[in-house]
């Protein structure tokens, strides 16, 4: 059985069957970590997989001597369950943000679509863009009811809210999302 050391010196260089060997020797451990951070199996198993991957294309990343192999693949596999857990979170804010605006008589899918597109995308903008823009077209407040009710300075307002639609018009011409009819930016029927 080698050494951590020269299990690492191997995965450096690229031997597929150290990564193995890696993993029959830790896999447990990082296992163990994720189901204890994530709380289900099944996502355990996923993120034990994805901590894998990574070390494997991060491999020149370790650096025996500022830790253990061990240690650096919990590190790893704490970094991507975090990721699980944010994204988990984010969907559940998406999905009760899309639930808390019913949907208008006969809506089509497409708007449907729209409004879940628009949602995901509120929730990747930094927390004060995205509270002025739900202020600004779902409560319908305006620019000076939106700095009362935040505590920001009006300048900064229109600021967030500028940036913030700049921000969500370029994010859905990069993701493609725009097609034939749809506009770039949020509507008052979201």
């Amino acid at each position: 059985m080698s050494s951590d050391d020269e299990l690492a010196g191997r995965l450096r260089a690229g031997d597929e069957t150290a990564l193995r060997e890696v993993y029959d020797r830790h896999g447990a451990a990082v296992l163990y970590l994720t189901h204890r951070l994530l709380g289900n199996r099944a996502d355990a198993e996923d993120v034990t997989q994805v901590t894998f991957v990574a070390a494997w294309t991060g491999r020149d990343g370790f650096d025996p001597q500022r830790g253990t192999m061990l240690g650096w693949l919990l590190g790893i596999a704490r970094r991507k369950a975090v990721d699980r857990i944010r994204s988990a979170a984010r969907d559940q804010r998406t999905a009760e943000t899309v639930q808390a605006q019913p949907p208008a008589a006969e809506e089509s899918p497409e708007r449907i679509v729209d409004r879940l597109l628009v949602a995901d995308e509120l929730e990747r903008l930094p927390d004060e863009q995205r509270r002025t823009l739900e202020l600004a077209f779902f409560d319908d407040l305006t620019h000076p009811q939106i700095a009362e009710a935040t505590g920001l300075p009006l300048g900064t307002v229109k600021s967030h809210l500028r940036r913030g639609m700049a921000n969500l018009r370029r994010r859905w011409e990069v993701d493609g999302a725009t097609s034939g009819s749809r506009s770039t930016g949020p509507s008052r029927a979201l």
